[in-house]
């Protein structure tokens, strides 16, 4: 189970803000790339150690994530090419929000233990690698066996539930520890457990469809 699972009940408190925005006329794909934009905000204030500020862009850039395909439905303008920048974007995001900690400065390993200074650069790696293949085994899966079947936009596949630790989770470690600004703990729970919820994500893909197809 992960937060990914709960996105059908929490789709409802977002309802008002996406009512806002069909008010005003805004368009699924131009919210998208406005939370890239507060994505890239929130990498800036991360890199010079505003971590408060930086933590609110974010959640503000999260919110947008949400309401783009809230508004798509809204307004009975779902396509393709939408479903497919949403996921663009959102990798552009939780890269150049963690790459813009790992330029910061700021100590997370080397605070406690004497080890060179490569080694806090070497975490940030692993989470953000962890964040992209955590995600990428996704679109690898819908290629390779054939999932193509959509429901309110989002392709249905057998690993919504599967990875206890996600990109809602990676996003809201990031916004709870930036807001008290103890950054490095995201970072490290980050690294740690998208890795492993990649590797949960592989063996269970290997236990289901690991048998040889008979030509």
């Amino acid at each position: 189970m992960n937060i990914t699972a709960l996105r059908p009940r929490l789709i409802g408190c977002i309802d008002p803000i996406g009512n806002i925005f069909v008010k005003i006329g805004m368009k699924p794909n131009q919210i998208t790339i406005l939370s890239l934009i507060f994505g890239i905000a929130c990498a800036v204030c991360y890199m010079k150690q505003m971590f408060l500020l930086g933590s609110i862009l974010l959640l503000i850039s999260a919110v947008l994530d949400l309401v783009d395909g809230n508004v798509a439905r809204k307004t009975n303008r779902k396509s393709d090419f939408g479903a497919v920048l949403d996921w663009i974007i959102d990798k552009y995001v939780d890269g150049l929000v963690l790459l813009g900690i790992g330029l910061s400065g700021t100590a997370i390993i080397s605070q406690f233990v004497a080890v060179p200074a490569y080694t806090d650069i070497a975490i940030v790696g692993l989470a953000i690698i962890g964040s992209l293949m955590n995600t990428f085994i996704k679109p690898v899966t819908y290629a390779e066996i054939g999932y193509t079947k959509k429901e309110d936009g989002k392709i249905s596949d057998p690993l919504e539930g599967v990875g206890f630790f996600g990109r809602p989770e990676t996003i809201l470690c990031l916004i709870v520890f930036g807001l008290i600004s103890q950054i490095w703990i995201a970072v490290i729970l980050i690294a740690v457990c998208t890795n492993l919820s990649a590797l949960q994500r592989i063996i269970y893909l290997a236990r289901r469809y690991g048998g040889y197809k008979q030509e």
